[in-house]
C-alpha cells in the first residue's frame, strides 16, 4: 500500500512539473531591467510610437501577389494583334488551368458551335485577365483572333513538361522529309494586315480610322470575344425563331461595332435595317475593307531546323478537345 502511495506521488509531481512548465509557455519572461508601465507610457507621450520602416515592405522584399497565385504577364507582341487595339497601358496576365476547369472544358461537343465556343471562352474567362490602369476589364474585350495565343500560352503554363508537347507532322521544305513541328506560340505565323490599310491605324483612338470619298469616314477594327458572342446569340435567335437574316451583313458587322457593351438582340437588328439603307458603292468599301483586316493566325505552323524551312498544317490531334488532355498517355502509366 505504502509502495502504490509513493508511486502515485511520484506521478503526480512529474504531472506537475509538466503543468507548471505548459502555463510557463504563456506567462512572461520576468525581466528586471525592463521599464515599469508608467515609464513606457511616458515615452510613448513624449515621442508617439515612432515610424515603421517601408523599406522592409518594399517590392523587391515582398512576395509578388501575382507570382504566388501563379499568374504570369503575357507579352502582347506575340498576339496576332500586337496589342494595338487595346488601351496603351493594358495588361493581359494568364495563369494554369485548374482541375475543375479542364473537367468543364472536357465535355465539349465538337459538333455543337455554340458548345465549343462557350468552352473555348471559359477557360480564357478562368485563366487571363486584362487591365487598364486601375480599371479590371472583362476577357470580352480581348480579340477573338487573340485568343489562340492565349490558349496555347496557358496550356504551356498547365502541362510544362516537355512529353506533353503536341507534334504536328510536318514536312521540310526543300528535302520534303518529315519533321515533326510543335503546336506552340512560337511556330504560329500571323496574318499581317497590309501597309494601304495599315495607314489608317490611329494611334490614339487604338482602331482604323479610314477616310473614303463615297463613303466618308469609316470607323473599323477586328472584332472582339464580346462582339462574336452577341452575333453568335442574334444567329442563334434568329435561327430559333426561323427569321432570316442577311449574310452579308452579319460578315461586315463584327468589324463595324467595335464595343460589346452597347450591342444586343434589338441593337443588331436595328444596325442590319441600317445596313440596308447603304448603297451598293459604300457596301462593297466596307465589304473589302473588311477582309483585307483579317488578324489571327495562317493555317501553317512553321520552323527551321538546320537552316531548314519546316512546315506543318495548323491542326489540333485529337480534336481541340486535345489542348487541355495529357498526350504523353503512356508516360503516365505504370
Amino acid at each position: 500500500m505504502s509502495e502504490d502511495k509513493n508511486k502515485m506521488s511520484a506521478e503526480e509531481a512529474k504531472m506537475a512539473r509538466a503543468l507548471a512548465a505548459k502555463d510557463g509557455i504563456n506567462k512572461p519572461t520576468p525581466n528586471d531591467n525592463a521599464p515599469a508601465a508608467n515609464d513606457m507610457e511616458a515615452a510613448v507621450d513624449a515621442v508617439g510610437l515612432g515610424r515603421v520602416n517601408m523599406s522592409n515592405f518594399t517590392p523587391d522584399k515582398a512576395q509578388s501577389s501575382d507570382s504566388a497565385l501563379g499568374w504570369h504577364v503575357l507579352d502582347q507582341t506575340t498576339l496576332p494583334s500586337q496589342g494595338k487595339f487595346y488601351p496603351v497601358d493594358s495588361i493581359i496576365k494568364i495563369r494554369s488551368a485548374k482541375a475543375a476547369e479542364i473537367r468543364h472544358f472536357s465535355t465539349m461537343d465538337e459538333n455543337n458551335y455554340i458548345d465549343m465556343e462557350e468552352k473555348l471562352n471559359s477557360v480564357v474567362e478562368s485563366c487571363a485577365q486584362i487591365t487598364s490602369g486601375n480599371r479590371r476589364l472583362s476577357y470580352k474585350d480581348i480579340l477573338e483572333e487573340d485568343r489562340i495565343v492565349l490558349l496555347l500560352s496557358i496550356r504551356d503554363l498547365t502541362f510544362p513538361e516537355p512529353e506533353n508537347k503536341l507534334m504536328l507532322a510536318g514536312k521540310f521544305e526543300k528535302s520534303k522529309k518529315k519533321q515533326d513541328v510543335e503546336l506552340s506560340v512560337k511556330n504560329l505565323v500571323p496574318s499581317i494586315i497590309d501597309a494601304e490599310i495599315e495607314r489608317y491605324y490611329d494611334d490614339k483612338q487604338r482602331t482604323y480610322v479610314i477616310k473614303t470619298r463615297s463613303a466618308g469616314e469609316i470607323i473599323m477594327s477586328p472584332p472582339t470575344i464580346g462582339v462574336m458572342q452577341e452575333i453568335t446569340q442574334y444567329l442563334k435567335d434568329r435561327n430559333e425563331k426561323e427569321i432570316e437574316f442577311d449574310k452579308a451583313f452579319i460578315q461586315v458587322l463584327p468589324y463595324i461595332q467595335g464595343d460589346w457593351k452597347t450591342l444586343s438582340l434589338t441593337k443588331i437588328f436595328q444596325l442590319e435595317i441600317d445596313y440596308k439603307a447603304w448603297d451598293q458603292k459604300k457596301f462593297m468599301i466596307v465589304y473589302r475593307l473588311a477582309e483585307r483586316m483579317r488578324i489571327g493566325v495562317q493555317a501553317t505552323l512553321e520552323t527551321t531546323v538546320d537552316g531548314d524551312l519546316v512546315k506543318a498544317p495548323l491542326e489540333f490531334p485529337g480534336g481541340i478537345k486535345s489542348l487541355f488532355i495529357i498526350s504523353d498517355l503512356a508516360g503516365e502509366l505504370l
